[in-house]
Protein backbone atom coordinates (compact mmCIF):
# COMPACT_ATOMS: atom_id res chain seq x y z
CA UNK A 1 0.00 0.00 0.00
CA UNK A 2 2.85 2.41 0.74
CA UNK A 3 3.97 2.02 -2.89
CA UNK A 4 0.58 3.32 -4.01
CA UNK A 5 0.74 6.24 -1.60
CA UNK A 6 4.23 7.19 -2.79
CA UNK A 7 3.11 6.82 -6.43
CA UNK A 8 0.13 9.12 -5.82
CA UNK A 9 2.24 11.58 -3.89
CA UNK A 10 4.95 11.80 -6.54
CA UNK A 11 2.58 11.92 -9.51
CA UNK A 12 -0.49 13.80 -8.33
CA UNK A 13 0.40 15.99 -5.36
CA UNK A 14 0.61 19.23 -7.31
CA UNK A 15 -1.75 18.18 -10.10
CA UNK A 16 -4.73 17.99 -7.74
CA UNK A 17 -4.60 21.72 -7.10
CA UNK A 18 -4.25 22.47 -10.81
CA UNK A 19 -6.48 19.95 -12.61
CA UNK A 20 -8.45 18.12 -9.95
CA UNK A 21 -8.28 14.47 -11.02
CA UNK A 22 -11.32 12.60 -9.79
CA UNK A 23 -10.92 9.60 -7.49
CA UNK A 24 -12.31 7.35 -10.25
CA UNK A 25 -9.66 8.60 -12.68
CA UNK A 26 -6.94 8.03 -10.10
CA UNK A 27 -8.21 4.51 -9.39
CA UNK A 28 -8.19 3.70 -13.12
CA UNK A 29 -4.64 5.06 -13.43
CA UNK A 30 -3.49 2.97 -10.48
CA UNK A 31 -5.05 -0.19 -11.92
CA UNK A 32 -3.28 0.53 -15.23
CA UNK A 33 -0.04 1.00 -13.27
CA UNK A 34 -0.43 -2.55 -11.94
CA UNK A 35 -1.74 -2.03 -8.41
CA UNK A 36 -4.47 -4.32 -7.05
CA UNK A 37 -7.93 -2.89 -6.44
CA UNK A 38 -7.82 -4.00 -2.79
CA UNK A 39 -4.56 -2.12 -2.18
CA UNK A 40 -5.93 0.91 -4.03
CA UNK A 41 -9.00 0.99 -1.77
CA UNK A 42 -6.81 0.64 1.32
CA UNK A 43 -4.61 3.51 0.10
CA UNK A 44 -7.62 5.77 -0.44
CA UNK A 45 -8.89 4.89 3.04
CA UNK A 46 -5.44 5.72 4.44
CA UNK A 47 -5.57 9.12 2.72
CA UNK A 48 -9.05 9.77 4.09
CA UNK A 49 -7.70 8.97 7.56
CA UNK A 50 -4.88 11.44 6.99
CA UNK A 51 -7.38 14.17 6.11
CA UNK A 52 -9.30 13.40 9.29
CA UNK A 53 -6.24 14.01 11.47
CA UNK A 54 -6.03 17.75 10.86
CA UNK A 55 -6.48 19.64 14.07
CA UNK A 56 -6.46 16.64 16.41
CA UNK A 57 -4.36 17.07 19.51
CA UNK A 58 -1.54 14.80 20.55
CA UNK A 59 -3.34 12.21 22.64
CA UNK A 60 -0.55 9.84 23.63
CA UNK A 61 2.14 12.35 24.47
CA UNK A 62 3.06 13.33 27.99
CA UNK A 63 4.28 16.85 28.60
CA UNK A 64 6.38 18.43 31.29
CA UNK A 65 7.53 21.98 31.72
CA UNK A 66 11.31 22.30 31.73
CA UNK A 67 13.45 24.83 33.59
CA UNK A 68 13.14 27.26 30.70
CA UNK A 69 9.36 27.24 31.07
CA UNK A 70 9.06 25.57 27.66
CA UNK A 71 6.83 22.52 27.35
CA UNK A 72 8.72 19.35 26.53
CA UNK A 73 6.82 16.28 25.35
CA UNK A 74 7.90 12.68 25.26
CA UNK A 75 6.39 9.57 23.75
CA UNK A 76 6.05 6.09 25.15
CA UNK A 77 5.33 3.61 22.38
CA UNK A 78 2.86 0.80 22.91
CA UNK A 79 3.94 -2.79 22.31
CA UNK A 80 2.02 -2.83 19.00
CA UNK A 81 3.70 0.42 17.90
CA UNK A 82 7.13 -0.92 18.86
CA UNK A 83 6.51 -3.98 16.70
CA UNK A 84 6.15 -1.72 13.65
CA UNK A 85 8.18 1.37 14.55
CA UNK A 86 11.60 0.07 15.51
CA UNK A 87 14.29 1.83 17.51
CA UNK A 88 15.87 3.42 14.43
CA UNK A 89 12.52 4.79 13.31
CA UNK A 90 11.71 6.01 16.83
CA UNK A 91 15.10 7.72 16.85
CA UNK A 92 14.33 9.43 13.56
CA UNK A 93 10.99 10.68 14.89
CA UNK A 94 12.69 11.99 18.03
CA UNK A 95 15.38 13.70 15.95
CA UNK A 96 12.77 15.33 13.69
CA UNK A 97 10.90 16.55 16.75
CA UNK A 98 14.05 17.87 18.45
CA UNK A 99 15.08 19.92 15.41
CA UNK A 100 11.56 21.33 15.03
CA UNK A 101 10.46 19.53 11.87
CA UNK A 102 7.71 17.73 13.79
CA UNK A 103 5.68 18.95 16.72
CA UNK A 104 3.87 16.57 19.08
CA UNK A 105 0.66 16.76 17.04
CA UNK A 106 2.44 15.94 13.77
CA UNK A 107 4.38 13.13 15.47
CA UNK A 108 1.13 11.57 16.65
CA UNK A 109 -0.33 11.91 13.15
CA UNK A 110 2.74 10.16 11.73
CA UNK A 111 2.44 7.32 14.24
CA UNK A 112 -1.28 7.00 13.51
CA UNK A 113 -0.65 6.80 9.77
CA UNK A 114 2.22 4.31 10.18
CA UNK A 115 -0.02 2.04 12.22
CA UNK A 116 -2.81 2.42 9.64
CA UNK A 117 -0.47 0.92 7.02
CA UNK A 118 -0.97 -2.43 8.77
CA UNK A 119 2.51 -3.69 7.96
CA UNK A 120 5.49 -4.95 9.90
CA UNK A 121 7.89 -4.48 6.98
CA UNK A 122 8.66 -0.86 7.82
CA UNK A 123 11.94 1.07 7.85
CA UNK A 124 13.34 4.60 8.03
CA UNK A 125 12.88 5.22 4.30
CA UNK A 126 9.19 4.35 4.59
CA UNK A 127 8.92 6.55 7.67
CA UNK A 128 10.40 9.52 5.81
CA UNK A 129 7.64 9.20 3.19
CA UNK A 130 4.91 9.02 5.82
CA UNK A 131 6.34 12.09 7.57
CA UNK A 132 6.44 13.94 4.25
CA UNK A 133 2.80 13.09 3.50
CA UNK A 134 1.65 14.07 6.98
CA UNK A 135 3.51 17.40 6.84
CA UNK A 136 2.04 18.14 3.41
CA UNK A 137 -1.39 17.77 4.98
CA UNK A 138 -0.65 19.90 8.10
CA UNK A 139 -1.69 23.56 7.88
CA UNK A 140 1.18 25.87 8.81
CA UNK A 141 3.88 23.22 8.32
CA UNK A 142 5.22 24.56 5.03
CA UNK A 143 8.80 25.09 6.21
CA UNK A 144 8.89 21.67 7.87
CA UNK A 145 7.48 20.12 4.70
CA UNK A 146 10.15 21.86 2.59
CA UNK A 147 12.92 20.58 4.90
CA UNK A 148 11.52 17.06 4.83
CA UNK A 149 11.09 17.16 1.06
CA UNK A 150 14.81 17.95 0.73
CA UNK A 151 15.58 15.17 3.21
CA UNK A 152 13.57 12.63 1.18
CA UNK A 153 14.32 13.67 -2.41
CA UNK A 154 17.81 15.14 -2.24
CA UNK A 155 19.27 12.42 -0.07
CA UNK A 156 20.21 14.69 2.78
CA UNK A 157 22.65 12.86 5.02
CA UNK A 158 20.94 10.52 7.43
CA UNK A 159 22.44 11.65 10.72
CA UNK A 160 21.20 8.59 12.56
CA UNK A 161 23.49 6.08 10.84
Amino acid sequence: MLDILVYLFENYIYEEAEEGSSPAQLRDELVRAGFSENDIERAFSWLEGLSGLQGESAKSAAAVVGQTGREISFRIYSVAEQAVIGRDEQGLLLYLEQIGVLNAEAREAVIDRVMALETTAFDKEHLKWVVLMVLFNQPGAESSYAWMEDFVYDGAPDLLN
